[in-house]
């Protein structure tokens, strides 16, 4: 955050009683608020992880497309249905969500928008990592992903023209549409080699799509430390912003997975669906609102596409579990039956054996 001279119109007085108000190691913008001081260790720490993660990133979406069967991915292109329903759930329930949450809230105009950048951001790569970890279809979560971070291109201008004009101009937000292209080839070329990977060497797949999975969860949550310590000095925000916060991406996951339900989609593809809705693309949010206001309005606003990564990881993992417990009950319970069923056949192919005999027919063994 941006460091700001103390104005010549504060005398020592106030600045002494500002002072104690503040950290030792913070500036007054105001009078009233402090924000700390330019740290260049943060900003060498920022530029030594984006390169980490971003290498790590790239490494886990390559080995993602290594669980995708190139005949079932462009079977999802080719009828497009399962696509269809996660770009109205992308477009259309998520910017309707948001506008729904800032008015419902009355937040200021400025908070507003930045919930409406996230509700219109793209699905993010940390979802397919999800979908893998809860059985989802890992062909439909790849497509899912790259579709909406290229339908991004205009449906983010149109949603935002659209939900903005309460609050602002829609032309005073720069969409940066450098960062979605690279994105989108962040994320197509990994894929496009993990797919080429499993279609060669389908054994050689399957390892390195256990050591990527096992990534993948280190680096999402890695991710949410990193910007818990780059963005420390920004946790002061308005109380109403961290319940939106809380809300927004569990409103994401349920609306997403009826929907999909509704459309006749089968339960694995439904759960994915879900993630792919409630997991945005909160660091494409980031950038947008760097670009697109003022370091005062920055102070109301910047910690939210933080809050909104926070909270989609956490109930995301609850997602998780839930299905784990699930599928370990019914997995017990089906075994259960299983062996019931065994002992029954026994008991009746004994009984049916002393009645005859001892003689047992091959069609009862």
């Amino acid at each position: 955050m941006q460091t700001y001279l103390l104005s010549q119109q504060f005398n020592t007085r106030s600045l002494a009683e500002n002072s104690t108000a503040c950290p030792a190691n913070a500036t007054i913008c105001n009078g009233t608020s402090c924000v700390l001081t330019e740290d260049n260790f943060n900003e060498t720490l920022s530029i030594i992880l984006s390169t980490v993660l971003t290498i790590m990133l790239a490494l886990v979406m390559f080995s993602m497309g290594c669980n995708v069967d190139i005949k079932k991915f462009w079977g999802h292109i080719k009828q497009p249905w399962g696509i269809f329903v996660g770009f109205l759930c992308q477009f259309g329930i998520m910017p309707l969500t948001a506008f729904l949450l800032a008015l419902l809230f009355d937040v200021l105009p400025i908070q507003a928008v930045v919930v409406l950048i996230m509700g219109c951001c793209p699905g993010g790569t940390a979802s397919n990592v999800i979908a893998y970890w809860v059985d989802g279809d890992m062909d439909l979560s790849i497509s899912m992903t790259t579709c909406s971070t290229l339908f991004a291109m205009g449906m983010m201008p149109l949603c935002l023209f659209v939900y903005t004009k309460p609050w602002t101009d829609s032309n005073a937000i720069v969409l940066p549409y450098d960062s979605i292209g690279i994105s989108l080839v962040a994320l197509v070329v990994p894929v496009s080699f993990g797919i080429y990977v499993n279609h060669r060497w389908p054994s050689k797949a399957k390892i390195i799509l256990k050591i990527g999975s096992i990534a993948g969860a280190i680096l999402i949550v890695l991710i949410a430390v990193v910007g818990g310590i780059l963005y420390k000095g920004s946790w002061i925000i308005s109380p109403k912003l961290w319940i939106i916060g809380t809300i927004f991406p569990a409103a994401g996951y349920l609306l997403g997975f009826l929907l999909a339900r509704i459309a006749g989609l089968s339960w694995h593809r439904c759960r994915t669906v879900s993630l792919e809705t409630g997991m945005q693309n909160s660091q494409l949010c980031s950038t947008i609102v760097q670009l697109s206001f003022s370091p005062e309005q920055l102070e109301l606003m910047f910690t939210f596409p933080l809050l909104y990564s926070i909270f989609q990881l956490l109930f995301a993992l609850l997602i998780l579990g839930g299905y784990r417990v699930y599928r370990r009950h019914r997995v017990k319970t089906k075994t259960d039956v299983e062996k019931t069923e065994e002992k029954e056949d026994s008991k009746s192919t004994s009984s049916h054996a002393k009645m005859n005999g001892g003689f047992v027919s091959n069609e009862t063994k």
